[in-house]
């Protein structure tokens, strides 16, 4: 598996902790920026980036994902849900079960992450437990993805 990350100057410091956490544990990762602290800098550009990279990962690597970093993290995940094939989940704290059902019904390929409202810690949790939690691959969580997909392909 390879994991590539992004973010803004507002989930740089939770990028930060995270991509020390997936290296100590030995995961592949990409860190498409931003590589230092910029308070100026754009959510968008990074998501772009992060969606791109994933897209081409996919290639080789059929089980990369990718983790964004923001404020809220909603910003974040509407940005890559732009794209098509992603499917990206918000987490900003709570029930670990929003981690589990994003990944368990919804296959989540993005994870999007609110370093606002996320301590470290909480959000080591989130990426261990979104990364070993399957799809389940039950014919109507296969389906209703399916029927996502079909409208994110749909021009408006």
């Amino acid at each position: 598996m390879k994991v590539i990350l992004a973010s803004d100057h507002a989930g740089f410091s939770l990028k930060e902790a995270v991509k020390t956490f997936l290296l100590t544990a030995g995961i592949a990762i990409d860190d498409v920026g931003a590589h230092e602290f910029d308070p100026t800098d754009d959510y968008p550009v990074f998501v772009k980036t992060a969606i791109e990279h994933l897209e081409d990962t996919l290639a080789n690597e059929e089980d990369a994902r990718a983790i964004v970093f923001g404020k809220s993290g909603q910003g974040e995940a509407m940005a890559a849900n732009k794209f098509s094939g992603v499917r990206a989940a918000v987490f900003y704290g709570g029930s670990d079960d929003i981690i589990v059902l994003s990944r368990v019904h919804n296959n989540s390929n993005v994870l999007s992450l609110a370093g606002g409202f996320l301590t470290p810690e909480q959000a080591l949790h989130a990426v261990a437990l979104w990364l070993e939690t399957p799809f389940s691959e039950e014919d109507r969580h296969a389906r209703r993805n399916e029927a996502l997909a079909e409208m994110t392909d749909r021009h408006w």
